[in-house]
Parts: C-alpha cells; structure tokens; sequence
C-alpha cells in the first residue's frame, strides 16, 4: 500500500545513561584488500551464537568522523542500551566511523560567502572510499551464521542519513527497512531504492540541511514506492534526530519489517 504519513513531534523522557555505558559496544574493524573501516558493535543480552538475530547498521554524521572509533557513539547509542530496548528487540546494533577525509555520500559540497552549504547529490557514481569499505563491511558481516538475512536494516543521521540512501541504492536486496534522518538524495535515485520501507525525519527549521531535500524524496516515494513514512518536526533545527530516537513507534516499526 503507498502511503505517506506525515507526524508531528512527540518527545518522550527515557533515563540517562553514563559514558561507562557506551563500553558496552564492543570494539571492531573490518579490513579488506586496502578498504577498511572501525566500529563499535552491541550484541543482545545473553547473547547465543546459536541463534540469528536482526543487525541495525547506525551511520553517523559529520561531525562523529574520525578515526577513534568512540565519537559515532555521540547520537543514538544510548538508546539501544535501553533496558526496555535490549528486552524488547535483541538485536545487533553496528555502529560504524567514517574516516575524516572521506564521506559516507557521493554529494559535492559548496559554501557560500555566508558560510551556507550547497549539497549536490551526484545520480549513480562510484561510491566513495568509505561507502566501499562500508559495503565490504556490511558484506561480511551478512555471512556471520548468528545473523538473520531477512531483518537488516540500516538508518542514519545528517550525512549518515545521505549515506542510508546511498547505501539501499547501492545494495538494494539487503535491507528490510531503513530510517534516515535529515539526509538528502539525487531524486533520481530513488527508483533504486524505492520498494524499501522508509521512514524519514527532517526538522522544520534545519539551517543546515534543507528540509526540501527529504520532502522531495518522501513525495517522489509517495507515487512511486511501497511504503514512506514522513515526520517533520516543524520547530527542530538540523539535530532532528534527538526527537528522531525519541520516537515511540520507529523500534517497533522498524523491527517489525522483514524481507
């Protein structure tokens, strides 16, 4: 059924967590033929090799690059670390770190004597170094036995949310679902990713990423995809994804997506 949902912003309390917390996810790095690329990974309470689980790629966005492997933690970890959200959905969460000299998008990037940036988003194009490495990345972790093929999802702030579009394009019969929030996309490449179940999020007022480029994909999915959710927050800036993660319904949505 195509649908687009258009929510407003609904913001709900949840208990802070420590920075001890965040050793929690484990440390990673997938190296492979010059590509290669750090992450922190949360695996479920009582975990058993045994099983299969669902696995959630998290893509950061410019400002967590680097090459520490700690600051893609800043937005959203936390969340996962949730009692009620460990117990609720045992997933593997994989939050991997975008090297700074590269980018998680294939988009050109302008600033004006104001300081305002101008994102051009490239149609097709070879992927980036670290949206190679990320797909290697993510390759490798799809033959892992403890993985259940029919549930990844992948989801992404900022540039993350950029590179959440690139990444279903690029790898179209891998994901079950997926979020982005305040990214972009070349409209053009929609198609490519088009029968995916998305939820996108963009804040009213983002200064930094034109709310335009997520309505323009949202409307474009609308008469063309299977099924869009939409949810502007008519009063946030560019850090939508605080009220984003706070949403009640986008865990249970998402994890109730299969392929």
């Amino acid at each position: 059924m195509k649908k687009i949902i258009l929510s407003l912003c609904l913001i709900f309390s949840f208990p802070l967590l420590n920075a001890q917390d965040l050793k929690k996810y484990e440390y990673g790095s997938f190296i492979k033929r010059g590509d290669s690329i750090h992450y922190r990974i949360l695996f479920p309470e009582n975990f058993n090799p045994a099983q299969k689980y669902p696995v959630l790629f998290v893509l950061h966005g410019r400002g967590e690059s680097g090459s520490d492997n700690e600051k893609q933690l800043t937005h959203g970890a936390r969340l996962f670390l949730r009692d009620d959200i460990r117990k609720n959905f045992p997933a593997i969460v994989v939050f991997p770190q975008c090297p700074a000299d590269s980018y998680w998008a294939n988009v050109n990037i302008t600033t004006n004597d104001k300081g305002k940036r101008k994102f051009s988003f490239v149609e097709a194009g070879k992927p980036t170094r670290a949206m190679r490495a990320l797909q290697g990345m993510v390759k490798d972790f799809l033959k892992k036995p403890f993985l259940d093929k029919k549930q990844v999802y992948v989801g992404g702030l900022s540039m993350g949310g950029m590179g959440t579009y690139e990444l279903l394009r690029r790898q179209r019969r891998t994901f079950a679902a997926a979020f982005a929030i305040c990214g972009g996309d070349n409209t053009n490449n929609i198609k490519k990713y088009q029968n995916v179940p998305l939820w996108i999020f963009h804040g009213g007022k983002d200064d930094i990423v034109d709310p335009a480029f997520s309505m323009a994909i949202a409307e474009r999915l609308k008469t063309v995809g299977d099924e869009v959710k939409f949810t502007l927050y008519p009063n946030a800036n560019h850090n939508s994804w605080d009220n984003a993660f706070a949403e009640p319904g986008l865990l249970p949505w998402l994890f109730g997506q299969k392929r």
